[in-house]
């Protein structure tokens, strides 16, 4: 046979970079080298990721007790028609909200988990978007009717003042650190804000090493500068910002010197990073999950949009651009969020937190539509059970019992907060499903593990979530079943063959996920096949200060730094700061036995969180967990480069090796994330080493 090239959409990582793929009867010959030069799973071979002999192949039942590591091959057909009807027995005793399903980081066609889930009546869809990029989602199209476009790498070609929070590029996204290395030779500065020296601060003209948990108070400090010396926009404020005399008063409460008090960055750097971008303008900023991670996340996101808002920053070329949905059928629409009847809604787990459930949604989601024609895609996924409120009531049965689970390209065991909880909580289900690419710690414990396709094997349309009216496809490159080597299948299959079996038949009426991708483009008038010949399409130009003809999509119109959506929810409507739940100043006791500050989640190579520990190039590079400690610190502790360690906090203890970094605050730790060793036994109780390195234990 001859050889085929083809173009598939990569995965592997946030920038979904186009690549091509070249192969014969079947099998993989190669793979175009990724456009980004900084790409960190470059080093490892294409063929030692696709044919790992520990990819899984077959459905696999569960035969000896949970946790044993004792499966049963059986067939699509019999996995489905299992599942199913034990789903439909477990809702038929307690109600559609006893099932709950778990989805990763964009690995999946993430709007199919919602669809099966509402068409089933279950508000319980649990995932990485509440504690990712969902909550930023939330705050800034509250505040300012949509949520800014960050991932336009394009756009920094314009920013002249780029400020990063929590975030690390170089690590986490590669295609913005390298749209921002070329605005550099502009002369765009930038400021970053992180407790570490990460490649980021190393380049910044201004690093601002915080104490971690303060980025509200840094904030809300820049701010106060900014309104005192009056470096905001003035006509852009006084026209189309809401709230603009509260958010004075509230700054007012953050002086320079009670904000260096609390942060640890010396005042000269505050007032100088707040006049940069207040004076270099365009200027953006991009959180990452050093901001989406802390408790009370509202707080400093509504403060990194507020900040944009007030010097004019946005809905301009290198500014916080909002670019409006693209005209064709979103994936907010094919969740069918109004098939969910509102007795079940009110049953959502975690059903407190309003901003993030449907009360929130409501509010937000009828301004936008007005405004926009359509609703917000990423606001829909964040209308989900919180991670903690879902493994409590699967493992207390309060408020109600939460006995089935379905876990898509997801491993909470490793990437949920509270392992302890977590394993319980799984131990104890009566139904537990697993789809993924190979077995992990979730996947030992589950009744059925389905062997899912990986991004060579699937078609993907991607959209950025709709924040743009850029769409961009990849064509499945190569067969995701082979008879008598493997039957692996994408999500789409998985769903469809589901929802068929419990009554959703006119639901799905696409037989391939080419013919729904075909359905989702028919407004445009162009089908999936002609636009992965294109590669991408941008459906209409991009517009700027749009809101001079429409208003932003809020309540008053305007960008609302004082939000009348928090006030109708009961919450504060300004961003403020809060402490720590543990810290030297809120726990003093608690830190005469724990002195340190802990963090957790840098982002580093070549790993993706929790993803490719099985591939043995990239454990060669990076064979264990580590820990980063001042080397001061560690002398103390008597503690060397590479010495095991063990990090304690009054919730539990793992391992991992000491990486001494002087630019580290003495008083803070920061341990590794999504650490499990997949060489370890299966069985319990090692669970592929889910114990020893894991940081959420």
């Amino acid at each position: 046979m001859a050889k085929v090239t083809k173009h598939a959409i990569c995965f592997w990582c946030k920038p979904r970079c186009r690549l091509t793929v070249e192969s014969e009867d079947g099998q993989l010959l190669k793979i175009q080298r990724s456009p980004i030069k900084a790409c960190p799973r470059k080093y490892c071979s294409d063929l030692e990721r696709f044919y790992h002999p520990d990819r899984l192949n077959y459905p696999l039942k569960r035969v000896g007790d949970r946790g044993q590591n004792k499966w049963q091959r059986i067939t699509w057909d019999e996995a489905l028609d299992e599942i199913a009807a034990r789903l439909q027995s477990l809702k038929d005793k307690y109600g559609a909200e006893t099932l709950g399903v778990t989805a990763g980081t964009s690995r999946t066609y993430e709007e199919l988990n919602s669809r099966f889930l509402n068409l089933f009546g279950s508000p319980n869809q649990c995932g990485q978007a509440q504690i990712c990029h969902g909550n930023s989602a939330v705050v800034a199209t509250a505040l300012f009717g949509w949520w800014p476009y960050w991932m336009n790498v394009e756009k920094l070609e314009n920013t002249r003042c780029l400020m990063l929070i929590g975030r690390n590029p170089p690590h986490s996204h590669q295609t913005i650190w390298e749209g921002y290395l070329k605005a550099k030779r502009n002369g765009t500065k930038l400021i970053v804000i992180d407790p570490r020296r990460s490649e980021s601060a190393e380049a910044a003209d201004l690093w601002l090493r915080l104490r971690p948990g303060t980025d509200a108070a840094l904030l809300l400090g820049m701010i106060n500068v900014i309104i005192e010396e009056k470096l905001y926009d003035r006509e852009f404020v006084t026209k189309w910002c809401h709230g603009f005399d509260q958010l004075a008063e509230r700054a007012r409460e953050y002086p320079v010197g009670k904000v260096s008090e609390i942060t640890w960055v010396p005042a000269e750097q505050i007032v100088a990073a707040a006049r940069m971008f207040a004076t270099e303008k365009p200027s953006c900023a991009m959180e990452g999950m050093g901001v989406a991670h802390q408790p009370n996340s509202y707080g400093p996101i509504a403060a990194r949009h507020i900040i944009s808002a007030i010097v004019g920053s946005v809905d301009v070329p290198g500014g916080e651009e909002l670019l409006g949905p693209a005209p064709f059928i979103t994936e907010h629409e094919i969740e069918i969020p109004d098939a969910l009847p509102k007795a079940q809604r009110a049953k959502i787990l975690g059903n407190q937190f309003r901003l993030y459930s449907w009360p929130g949604y409501e509010l937000v989601q009828s301004n936008v539509e007005r405004v926009w024609g359509k609703r917000c895609d990423m606001f829909g996924y964040t209308c989900m059970a919180p991670a903690p409120s879902l493994y409590k009531a699967i493992a207390n049965s309060d408020p109600y019992p939460v006995r089935a689970l379905i876990t898509v390209s997801s491993n909470p065991m490793v990437t949920i907060p509270n392992t302890k909880l977590v394993y319980k909580a799984l131990k104890s289900l009566d139904l537990y499903v697993v789809s993924d690419y190979y077995m992990t710690p979730s996947a030992q414990l589950a009744d059925y593990v389905l062997p899912s396709a990986l991004w060579l094997e699937r078609a993907f349309l991607w959209n950025y979530h709709n924040t743009t009216p850029t769409i961009r496809a990849g064509e499945q490159a190569l067969p995701p079943s082979i008879p008598g080597k493997y039957d692996r299948r994408n999500d789409y299959d998985f769903w469809r063959g589901l929802g068929i079996r419990l009554g959703q038949k006119d639901y799905w009426p696409w037989e391939t996920v080419e013919e729904y991708y075909d359905y989702r483009l028919e407004p445009l008038g162009i089908t999936f096949a002609e636009l992965v010949k294109k590669g991408k399409l941008q459906t209409k130009p991009f517009e700027y200060k749009k809101y001079e003809k429409t208003g932003f999509g809020t309540p008053t119109g305007k960008i609302e730094l004082y939000s009348t959506v928090m006030e109708k929810l009961g919450y504060d409507p300004l961003p403020y700061y809060k402490e720590p739940p543990e810290s030297p100043t809120r726990t003093p006791d608690l830190s005469k036995t724990y002195p340190l500050i802990l963090i957790t989640g840098g982002r580093f190579h070549p790993f993706f969180h929790s993803e490719h520990r099985q591939v043995e190039s990239l454990r060669k590079r990076y064979p264990w967990a580590k820990m980063q400690i001042h080397p001061d610190t560690a002398r103390e502790l008597g503690l060397a480069e590479d010495d095991w360690v063990w990090i304690e906090t009054q919730h539990g203890r793992v391992m991992q090796k000491v990486m001494l970094d002087s630019d580290l605050d003495p008083r803070v730790v920061h341990g590794q994330h999504g650490w499990w060793y997949p060489e370890m036994p299966g069985e319990e109780p090692w669970l592929h080493g889910v114990w020893v390195s894991n940081i959420n234990v």
